[in-house]
């Protein structure tokens, strides 16, 4: 069996490459790896170069649209930080079920910590972190402010 340890390329489709190349760039805040003007498509790294990429190919004037969805790892911080850095930019924070929200939600089977918001052709990101806790298989999915409600319960005595 070969053992997989990471994934390094993904690809979205996108309507307009150059205003993706700023928004990825800008907002997401990945960094540059190489743009193909006459193919259509830019690259990105995620993370340090070499270890992980992210592909945008513009696709044609179709009315039938995709929507994906990409998960970019982050610290705990920068997590607590996304909703703000994101509303600064005018892009809508979203919780688990798609809905507005001021804070990040927490995936508790993991557990991890998420964000969740568009790009410019609707494509579902995140960015995640993971928790040091131990999981919760049984437990919801509950905002960032209920998860560490939890958690000063837990360690006074209250249980999770």
């Amino acid at each position: 069996m070969i053992r997989v340890t990471h994934l390094f390329e993904s690809h979205l489709a996108v309507s307009n490459l150059e205003s993706s190349i700023a928004f990825y760039r800008d907002v997401v805040g990945l960094s540059v790896a190489a743009v193909f003007p006459d193919r259509r498509v830019a690259f990105f790294w995620v993370g340090d170069p070499g270890r992980s990429m992210l592909g945008l190919w513009e696709g044609g004037s179709s009315p039938q649209r995709i929507s994906l969805h990409v998960a970019f790892h982050v610290s705990l911080s920068d997590i607590i930080a996304a909703p703000a850095h994101l509303k600064s930019r005018h892009i809508a924070v979203l919780d688990f079920d798609g809905m507005p929200a001021e804070e990040p939600v927490v995936l508790p089977w993991m557990p991890a910590a998420s964000v969740y918001f568009h790009d410019p052709d609707r494509n579902l990101l995140e960015y995640i972190a993971m928790l040091e806790q131990p999981g919760d298989p049984h437990a919801n999915v509950m905002s960032w402010s209920d998860w560490q409600s939890l958690r000063v319960r837990a360690e006074e005595g209250g249980g999770a």
